[in-house]
């Protein structure tokens, strides 16, 4: 794919969009595995399935990972939904790639890092999806205990929370989305996807997803 593909946050969402792999469900919320309450919800394993918009992803990570000159020597994706992207960004990099199991296996090598050694070795973590950022930091403890350095975080997309941010930086990881959920919900609301009542409530479970409990909130009706 040539360098001079949109891969702008407006053209990324609008390709997640596309695919639907971003569901608004004010009047039916869902659950994060937080407890947070959710009026949308955002399945980026769905990209895979759709080639033209995923090789729009990857191209993004390319161009991010050259605007920010971030340097590593390994890429790692978190199981099981970081995988593909991961996996797919350092056979595009020709960079070896591993993965980062949620806990080491309790049976073989008893292994939570797969893949290769990465001690002494700087490593790239590459996420799906971040949400409070639990999950992405987790893997950063483990691969810093097998004796890794990680200080960068690519992400296709977060919602933003203030947690999240707070939390990459206590932990001394920069995280590089390439879309901000915002800008998702924006180009929703402008391509139609859902009304402008709708939009409303969405913004108000941005500005205290632990406080939103569903479309009785302000903006729900119309």
């Amino acid at each position: 794919m040539a360098a001079s593909v949109d891969v702008s946050p407006q053209a990324i969402a609008r390709a997640l969009l596309e695919i639907r792999a971003v569901v608004f469900s004010p009047r039916a919320p869902v659950t994060f595995k937080s407890g947070i309450l959710s009026p949308v919800y955002v399945d980026n394993r769905r990209l895979p399935f759709w080639p033209a918009q995923w090789r729009l992803v990857i191209e993004g990570f390319c161009q991010l990972i050259a605007a920010q000159r971030l340097t590593f020597d390994v890429i790692a994706g978190i199981a099981a939904a970081g995988i593909p992207h991961s996996a797919a960004l350092a056979y595009r990099l020709m960079t070896p790639s591993v993965f980062v199991r949620k806990e080491a296996k309790d049976h073989g090598l008893r292994s939570q890092i797969e893949g290769g050694d990465v001690a002494g070795r700087r490593v790239l973590l590459v996420e799906d999806l971040v949400t409070t950022g639990g999950s992405s930091l987790a893997g950063v403890e483990a691969l810093r205990a097998a004796g890794a350095t990680v200080t960068d975080c690519l992400c296709i997309t977060t919602y933003g929370f203030p947690e999240a941010w707070a939390a990459f930086e206590a932990a001394g990881v920069r995280l590089h989305p390439l879309t901000p959920f915002t800008t998702i919900a924006a180009e929703a609301a402008a391509l139609g996807y859902f009304r402008p009542e709708e939009l409303a409530l969405v913004e108000a479970w941005l500005r205290d997803p632990h406080g939103w409990r569903g479309p009785t909130q302000e903006g729900a009706e119309g």
